[in-house]
């Protein structure tokens, strides 16, 4: 068991409890695993434009994939309509289920989790307090016991700060576990934030952008240490500014282009590809190796 300081557990984090495993009976019929997200014809207009149109893909179970795409190509928008932020056309299927109209909460309780491009905390509180919150979504505490502070409630908010603070040692931030997130540097604000995510056990984990702020070999360790923890169960989608990370941690990388799908492969497909290349570089500069050019397009390319 992880020990932390005994003053982080006479916190004011509300009913916060132990997670949960996200209901993944899709996953147990003997046909084999299906895909862990299928999209459908999905799309999304705002004020008339197309953010996303008619996008159909799957997302293989297990693993690193990934979603590219030039500025404007409607990545975060796509994190946004699976979470369930936005309405939007078509259908998403979650591990053989369709997701339907569910709202955030529920489709967090379907096994759903994500990150942000800016770090979504809580900054008046510490870095424990808002892995723990990552527990709310499969909370088993009822209203009653939340109300009176009953054995129960405590008992399980001790557990999940447990889990929480063994998360923050996972990446190498458990000396920050007492301090509010409001002075951490971006990049343990980006640790904080996805240990969060990690907490309720995902079946899907969308990391938006998890190497902003930290070094080529930094992102490298964080989502090598995602994976070992996150294990078999869980499949994680990244939106990526940095292409040489994606294509050395994604076993499919899904292209986007003003809403539409661009291209779908592993990375040596999509590196080879013509119209990936056109997308980031330009037609006139199209001629150039595609895995050497597409190596060396990172930082604001996408």
């Amino acid at each position: 068991m992880n020990h932390f300081p005994c003053d982080l557990t006479h916190s004011t984090l509300p009913a916060v409890t132990q997670a949960i495993s996200p209901d993944r009976s899709a996953n147990d019929s003997g046909g084999g695993a299906p895909p862990a997200l299928v999209a459908r014809g999905v799309g999304l207009s705002f004020a008339g434009l197309r953010a996303l149109d008619d996008l159909a893909f799957e997302i293989p179970a297990g693993g690193t994939s990934a979603v590219i795409g030039p500025n404007g190509a409607g990545k975060t928008t796509l994190f946004n309509c699976i979470s369930g932020l936005y309405g939007y056309e078509g259908e998403l299927t979650l591990h053989g289920r369709p997701l339907g109209r569910l709202r955030p909460h529920q489709r967090a309780r379907r096994g759903i989790s994500r990150t942000f491009q800016t770090p979504a905390l809580l900054d008046v509180e510490s870095a424990l307090q808002n892995v723990a919150l990552g527990a709310v979504a499969h909370s088993r505490v009822g209203v009653v016991n939340s109300m009176l502070s009953t054995r129960r409630r405590r008992r399980e908010e001790r557990e999940t700060l447990e889990r929480a603070y063994a998360l923050l040692q996972r990446l190498g931030i458990a000396a920050l576990a007492s301090r509010p997130v409001a002075g951490l540097a971006h990049g343990d604000r980006r640790r904080v934030e996805v240990a969060r995510a990690l907490l309720s056990s995902p079946s899907l984990l969308m990391l938006d952008e998890p190497a902003a702020g930290l070094g080529a070999e930094e992102a490298q360790d964080l989502l090598a240490e995602v994976e070992a923890y996150a294990g078999s169960d869980t499949t994680v989608l990244l939106v990526e500014h940095d292409v040489a990370l994606v294509m050395s941690v994604a076993r499919r990388v899904v292209v986007l282009d003003s809403g539409r799908l661009l291209a779908i492969g592993t990375p040596d497909e999509v590196r080879a590809d013509p119209r990936v290349v056109e997308a980031y570089l330009g037609a006139e500069d199209a001629d150039g190796p595609a895995p050497e050019r597409l190596h060396a397009s990172t930082g604001d390319a996408l």
